[in-house]
């Protein structure tokens, strides 16, 4: 009997060795800003382990401190709104920057999450304009420019449902058959551009049904709807991004698609789900715009990816996937509006505002360098 007792002390050795052994391995990948650095070092992705805890309590700090990297940079720019005009801090011209700020806001929300998972989709502005667009031309009377086909208690569906239809083509695309998505994201933009010319004539759909206007023309508790809606959206974007496994897969595969598919992550269909989002978000974008014009134009959403690509960066969001997050470009987009705004008060001429607009968003990723510490990819 003694004999089992010394045998037993021995067995416990190799038992805490092997524990010690992971360690250095999880300790060993921990790249700045990548959320998932635990999980593409090995670490199993199960919130139990302790590792991984560890590992991200020395990053959470920084990482939530990066979030903020441009607010300083807007209270800046709201003092000088101040200065140059004090109509700046009224409450009407606020509520506008947000009215006409949420609708590309729900752009760079989708640009974002594409940008996350390392793809990109340039076709976002062209689906901002053709699917309130096939919804105006298939709901608006002839005296609009309309067929009159549907009634408009579908325009809104129409709306969503071709957002989720271009979403799904790109996702086919790029993702079923391995396409890059710059180049067929860009022929999409093309392709949608021209198609809404083609039905709309060149001309521009008006006498929109109630159904396309109510989202941009109503108040709740003081403020537009888009805006509640554009705030809802993104809260939704960040819980998911930040408390969900869905949305940490987001960033595993924005990090390494290979070591996500390796952990068990189904990428084919979360990247597919992702594009289906981002042509959703770009559709209802497209509808706040309708119903706060009364209109759809045909060059609807022409040029915003600039603008919304520029949001995105300025905000801490990677082009080279990974890396990100959904604050960051609120504020992003934010900071963007309230110069324009800024600029228009001050009487700065209208020919002038898109090549200060350029200059001030160089200074503006300068700036996100220097107090982020990252350099943008």
């Amino acid at each position: 009997m003694p004999e089992p007792v010394a045998s037993g002390p021995a067995a416990p050795e190799p038992a805490s060795s092997e524990p010690a052994s992971p360690e250095p391995r999880v300790s060993e990948p921990a790249a700045p800003g990548s959320v998932l650095a635990a999980d593409r070092a090995g670490a199993p992705p199960s919130p139990s382990g302790g590792r991984a805890p560890r590992l991200l309590g020395g990053r959470i700090p920084m990482a939530r401190l990066r979030e903020f990297a441009l607010v300083p940079a807007i209270v800046a720019v709201a003092i000088a709104g101040w200065i140059v005009d004090p109509v700046f801090v009224q409450r009407q011209n606020l509520i506008n920057i947000l009215q006409t700020m949420s609708e590309i806001a729900l752009l760079v929300l989708a640009q974002a999450l594409v940008l996350i998972v390392r793809k990109m989709d340039l076709s976002l502005e062209s689906t901002m304009g053709l699917a309130p667009g096939v919804a105006a031309w298939l709901t608006v009377s002839e005296a609009g420019q309309g067929l009159d086909l549907l009634p408009g208690a579908l325009a809104v569906p129409v709306t969503l449902a071709v957002g989720v239809a271009i979403g799904l083509v790109n996702a086919l695309l790029i993702v079923r058959f391995g396409l890059s998505g710059f180049i067929v994201t860009l022929g999409m933009l093309i392709m949608l551009r021209g198609t809404l010319t083609g039905i709309s004539g060149g001309q521009t759909f008006f006498q929109l049904p109630r159904s396309m206007s109510y989202l941009g023309t109503t108040q709740w508790l003081g403020l537009p709807v888009s805006v509640w809606l554009c705030l809802t959206l993104f809260a939704i974007g960040i819980a998911v991004l930040g408390y969900t496994s869905f949305g940490r897969s987001l960033y595993a595969i924005g990090g390494n698609e290979d070591a996500a598919r390796a952990a068990g992550i189904r990428t084919h269909r979360t990247v597919a789900v992702v594009l289906v989002v981002a042509g959703l978000l770009a559709a209802l974008g497209g509808l706040l715009l309708s119903g706060r014009l009364g209109s759809v134009a045909a060059a609807q959403g022409d040029g915003a990816i600039f603008t919304v690509f520029a949001a995105a960066v300025i905000g801490g969001v990677s082009l080279s996937g990974g890396r990100g997050s959904l604050f960051g470009a609120f504020t992003g987009i934010l900071l963007l509006f309230m110069i324009q705004n800024v600029l228009t008060l001050g009487g700065v001429p209208a020919e002038w505002i898109d090549a200060l607009n350029g200059s001030i968003i160089l200074l503006a990723l300068v700036m996100s360098r220097i107090t982020t510490g990252k350099a943008q990819d």
